[in-house]
């Protein structure tokens, strides 16, 4: 009898601790993740990041429900009221609005839940601080306009003949991401400052922002640009996304006009434009470890565990809470480096 007694005891405490290691899982014990994407239309979220995530979800035996907020931080409030109304294991949310952090961590922190946030960073002072279970994972924001425009400085330099009126100054338009998001303000400002801090001159022609990133924006903007008054004076195209950059490229191409071209993210389409010769480089913006790194932290918070514990991923010792996933050049003698295997 004692040992049937002792043998009950052992199950019980053993159902006990898997239930704790849910916390709040559902069917059968599985964690639940409730997660977004700020817009289904944005090319490298839609791409890369969200398939990864319904990739690697599966890998760790986790369920995924995610949904696409449609540009709409409003429409994220509501999801988000959904999942804690469905009692999900923990929050994965891509804020539309990053100065809307306060409120989606207060949602988040009322109800118990663990909250990642990933690829739009808080811009709102002590945001990650006011919850103890809220963590971020994205990327240094500013590095992948260093790394831009030191790949433009450097063929720059080495392309004498870029300079078409020969005054030694760089007349460049810029297609700029979402106005207000991090990236796109790090990107816009680092870009051109490399310029800067190499001693080279800098006129901007034209600048303009678009919030969905989207290809239709860089070729219409692109067109307009080639037929204006200055059309014939641009001499680089900076672009903060690849998105908006194969627009200009159908612009350029649709208007027999070939200019040095960079951007961002190092989708696969970039690199088969830069093996043709029609962008010059980008930045791989590493949406596949972001997504892993996201759903890493994720689980282990369901379950109660130190979030990094058991993974390769380092938390900043900045105090933001975050894991920053690192840019990379992509180049014409690398690119092939970065084609999927």
């Amino acid at each position: 009898m004692k040992r049937i007694g002792l043998l009950v005891l052992a199950v019980l405490l053993a159902f006990s601790v898997a239930s704790v290691s849910a916390n709040g899982a559902k069917e059968g014990g599985q964690i639940v993740i409730g997660a977004n994407i700020y817009s289904f239309a944005d090319n490298f979220m839609n791409g890369v990041m969200k398939p990864e995530f319904e990739r690697y979800a599966t890998t760790l035996g986790a369920k995924l429900e995610m949904v696409d907020s449609e540009g709409q931080q409003a429409k994220l409030n509501d999801q988000i009221d959904v999942f804690i109304t469905k009692k999900v294991s923990v929050l994965a949310i891509n804020l539309v609005d990053p100065a809307a952090a306060k409120a989606v961590i207060a949602k988040a922190k009322a109800a118990g839940i663990p909250l990642i946030l990933f690829n739009k960073e808080p811009t709102e002072a002590g945001a990650m601080a006011s919850y103890d279970k809220v963590w971020y994972v994205g990327t240094n924001s500013a590095e992948s306009g260093i790394i831009q425009g030191q790949m433009m400085v450097s063929d720059w330099k080495a392309n004498p003949k870029w300079d078409l009126n020969g005054d030694g100054v760089v007349q460049y338009v810029l297609l700029k991401g979402e106005p207000g998001h991090p990236d796109a303000e790090a990107r816009t400002k680092e870009s051109v400052k490399a310029f800067v801090d190499a001693g080279i001159k800098v006129q901007q022609l034209a600048l303009e922002a678009d919030p969905n990133w989207s290809t239709q924006h860089g070729n219409d903007k692109m067109a307009a640009w080639l037929t204006s008054s200055f059309g014939k004076s641009i001499e680089l195209v900076i672009c903060n996304n690849d998105g908006m950059a194969f627009g200009a490229i159908n612009a350029l191409k649709a208007a027999g006009v070939k200019l040095p071209l960079y951007g961002v993210d190092a989708l696969d389409q970039a690199l088969t434009h830069i093996a043709d010769g029609e962008m010059n480089g980008t930045v791989l913006n590493d949406g596949v470890n972001q997504a892993r790194a996201t759903l890493d932290l994720a689980v282990r918070a369901a379950m109660g565990k130190p979030v990094t514990e058991g993974t390769t991923w380092k938390l900043s010792t900045d105090g933001t809470k975050a894991v920053r996933v690192a840019y990379l050049p992509v180049t014409p003698k690398n690119y092939q480096d970065f084609r999927k295997k």
